[in-house]
């Protein structure tokens, strides 16, 4: 049997205002981990600002007993009173927290959300735009405080609240029926994780014996992202590992099939909001500095 690991984690930056705590993390992951995850009364918004280590997976083990485990997204969210059953691979890794009470949110939705199996699995892997523009603005925020910070928080935390209930709001409303299959979605992630290029829809309608129409409604249904949006994510994931491996801007730009070092720093820094070489730059520490140095 594989030893799990407890992953050490340092709080490089914090600001904090009222409801609203936002924290830069790193964790310094020995070997592979099988964690639990609890936050109380509060939201739990967590965005890798480093990729994840290598087959992530998260589950709700009190709903959903010890073996339903599904992947864990750059952007994840855990609500109040829920435990989140966690289990990946070993290295270090930097992370955005935040938390946002509870209370705050139901009085900006004027509701409570509901958090039934389509929401909390929909919750593992979040691709809404918005929300990572948010957390990216968030990040900035609390790496380099400007005037008036602490107001400015508040502001963005009230957004990020309103941007949750409306990818609350959109899962409710799928419709219960019309998603793709596993074994298609899983053909989609192992295509994007084998080649590095940007597919075609047309070459994954194929793929997936579908129409591009039915390809496209169906992996809105069932992951709550376009297809678009997902292959971009997908795609960055992988360029920011290989960015921490060391590779060049032009390597890494020729081998995922864009025509130039400027065009793939474009779609970096559109997608993780940075550019490549700061990118490598801002997150090199974390695999030099030890954690809690």
């Amino acid at each position: 049997m594989i030893e799990a690991h407890r992953p050490r984690m340092c709080i490089d930056a914090q600001l904090e205002t009222r409801g609203v705590t936002a924290q830069i993390v790193r964790f310094d992951i020995p070997g592979p981990t099988d964690t639990v995850h609890a936050v109380g009364r509060d939201y739990h918004v967590n965005m890798c600002l480093t990729p994840r280590p290598l087959e992530s997976r998260g589950g709700y083990r009190r709903r959903w007993g010890p073996h339903r485990l599904e992947r864990l997204g750059d952007i994840f969210v855990l609500p109040p009173g829920e435990e989140l059953h966690i289990k990946g691979g070993s290295g270090r890794q930097a992370s955005l927290i935040c938390t946002i009470d509870a209370d705050l949110v139901h009085d900006l939705l004027g509701h409570g959300l509901e958090w039934d199996d389509p929401h909390l699995a929909a919750a593992l892997d979040i691709g809404s735009a918005h929300m990572r523009a948010l957390l990216f603005r968030i990040t900035a925020e609390v790496r380099h405080p400007g005037l008036a910070a602490q107001r400015m928080l508040g502001f963005l935390g009230g957004e990020l609240a309103i941007e949750l209930g409306r990818h609350c709001l959109e899962v409710a409303e799928r419709p219960m029926t019309g998603g793709l299959s596993g074994w298609r979605l899983r053909l989609i992630d192992e295509r994007l994780a084998d080649d590095l290029s940007a597919p075609s829809l047309e070459e994954l309608a194929k793929l997936c014996a579908l129409s591009v129409r039915q390809l496209t409604r169906g992996f809105r249904v069932s992951r709550a992202c376009s297809i678009g949006d997902y292959i971009e994510q997908r795609r960055m994931e992988a360029a920011k590992r290989l960015l921490m491996e060391g590779e060049s801007v032009k390597t890494i730009a020729f081998t995922m099939g864009f025509s130039s070092p400027s065009s793939f720093t474009f779609a970096f820094r559109r997608t993780v909001g940075t550019s490549p070489s700061t990118f490598r730059q801002r997150q090199g520490r974390v695999l030099t500095e030890p954690v809690g140095s």
